[in-house]
């Protein structure tokens, strides 16, 4: 746990640029995400060095240092400090340029989070103990680390692309809207425990009210988001999006229908700000500055708002509603073998920075069903992967800087942060992300086959996974229910993962010193000349 965000904030301001490199700062649930003017004066490596960073993600417009949940925070706060301040901290965190100040640990994420760009935080290697020399070079954590890298940048260059573009668009859009999901979501959880227990029955309406609220008008923070994002005027497109939820749409009628308040949700409101954002930047090309200032938010407001309410809101609530329906047919019809499916995918999904597509789905499911079924099978992925790193810390128990990696990062997997896994570990080593996706696929199975059984396990709120989404769970066979096949899931994941890793996942011999240890020799195998006999 980082004791002192003051002195980790200190230890990374001048890491990226100082402060005059510093255009924007915000953060998610784990990653503070930072706007430079520069992208070439950021110290990569030593960002990775300092305590409590989990690794780095370049997406973009944004240079992202992950640092988990709980903890960046804080951080955020004392680096904003510290920017209004002018960039002055201690003597100490200013001598200490390479950030080692303070302790870090391990924290949890989303997802979700984010996108393939992530460049792991490697723990320094360890020397081994006189007379043991470690596994070949490509097993160490510093040659993962430099073929980790290596896919880094890969995949930075297949990301340029028009779809992934849209994708890191649609994440940013509903990145920032994760807390309150969060906060709004374990509310929700709590009035219905409360509920079901005929408890403080004078308290669950107001919980109610509370969870309910930011959900009813989110269509309005997508509306700003999207504008944002467009280059629009946020507010703008928060009023074409307030459309989508106000009462009086009732009274219009659209393809012979009485529209319904929220009809489309978070897809009408999405279209209607990007609409509104197009319409906007139209009328500011050609009208003059005199009649910019009246006609054009007049005209942005008249068009993209009739054609929300006479297009959009019908051809979005069309869309949801199959989404909805696909995603109950899916697990209710087909559960064990789309659980074994979407389980096993999600990994390559979120190398490839494909899983933030699923973003406004699951915002969808939760809009309509008060959760999302899809996130739970998801988040198997993610207990894959822990077991994978599990066994690999097993079996290669000679090489110290490795298992090093992987005692730093193996926390945050279970939480749900897997980037420093994947990055440090399994991907670079090649197989072990083959088998973390089987783990992944069988706990995906076991939770889509309880789904076809009648027990449905949902979340109320995306962003956490791992151990982190239980106060998040939601299911029709009540919360221990609920938690009970969701656990069941994790640990099916861990096992699998780890089995199959452990027999399959690395090739022979790997882990085995290359000298005998005691001996201070060479193995009798290795030693030059003719091979002892074998005995008969």
């Amino acid at each position: 746990m980082i004791k002192d965000p003051h002195a980790t904030a200190a230890a990374l301001l001048p890491l990226v640029g100082g402060p005059a490199n510093v255009i924007s700062v915000a953060h998610c649930m784990t990653r503070l995400r930072l706007g430079l003017a520069d992208r070439s004066r950021v110290d990569d490596e030593a960002l990775r060095a300092v305590p409590g960073v989990l690794g780095v993600v370049e997406d973009g417009a944004s240079y992202q240092v992950v640092l988990g949940p709980g903890v960046v925070g804080r951080v955020t706060a004392a680096f904003e400090a510290l920017l209004a301040a002018g960039g002055t901290g201690t003597a100490d965190d200013r001598a200490d340029g390479d950030g080692r100040n303070g302790d870090g640990e391990d924290g949890g994420k989303t997802a979700g989070a984010d996108d393939a760009s992530v460049t792991p935080a490697v723990a320094p290697a360890v020397t081994p103990a006189a007379g043991t020399t470690v596994a070949p070079a490509a097993d160490t954590a510093d040659a993962l680390a430099r073929r980790g890298a290596e896919l880094k940048a890969r995949q930075k260059a297949r990301n340029a692309t028009p779809i992934k573009t849209v994708l890191r668009r649609v994440a940013d859009i509903f990145v920032p809207l994760i807390p309150a999901l969060i906060g709004c979501g374990i509310v929700a959880g709590i009035a219905g425990l409360l509920t079901n227990l005929r408890w403080l029955p004078g308290l669950t309406p107001a919980l109610t009210a509370l969870s309910s609220a930011f959900m009813a008008l989110i269509a309005v923070f997508v509306g700003h988001n999207t504008a944002r994002e467009f280059g629009g005027t946020p507010v703008l497109g928060g009023a074409v999006a307030a459309v989508v939820v106000y009462p009086g749409v009732a009274k219009v009628t659209a393809f012979g229908t009485a529209l319904a308040p929220g009809q489309g949700g978070v897809l009408g409101a999405l279209a209607a700000a990007v609409l509104g954002t197009y319409v906007e930047k139209w009328c500011r090309a050609r009208l003059p500055g005199t009649l910019d200032v009246l006609l054009t938010p007049t005209l942005t407001v008249l068009v993209s708002g009739l054609l929300t309410l006479y297009v959009l809101m019908y051809a979005a609530g069309e869309v949801a509603t199959a989404i909805g329906t696909a995603a109950d047919w899916l697990l209710t019809t087909t559960g064990a073998l789309a659980g074994l499916i979407l389980g096993g995918l999600f990994l390559p999904l979120v190398m490839l920075g494909l899983h933030q597509a699923l973003i406004p789905i699951h915002t969808t499911l939760i809009e309509q069903q008060g959760h999302t079924v899809l996130l739970p099978i998801l988040a198997m992925a993610g207990a894959g992967q822990v077991g994978a790193a599990a066994a690999v810390y097993v079996r290669l128990r000679h090489d110290t800087s490795l298992r090093t990696t992987i005692r730093s990062a193996l926390p945050a997997g279970l939480l749900g942060v897997g980037e420093p896994l994947i990055y440090g570990v399994s991907l670079p080593l090649g197989r072990p992300f083959l088998t973390a996706c089987v783990g992944g696929a069988a706990g995906g199975a076991f939770v889509g086959l309880f789904a076809m059984l009648g027990t449905e396990v949902g979340a109320t709120a995306i962003g956490p996974s791992g151990w982190a989404l239980f106060p998040l769970l939601a299911g029709g066979g009540g919360w221990a229910v609920t938690a009970g096949v969701y656990g069941g899931g994790l640990l099916t994941g861990y096992a699998v993962g780890f089995l199959a890793t452990y027999f399959f996942g690395l090739p022979d011999g790997a882990g085995r010193p290359v000298c005998d240890p005691e001996k201070h020799e060479p193995r009798p195998a290795d030693r030059p000349g003719p091979r002892p006999a074998s005995p008969r």
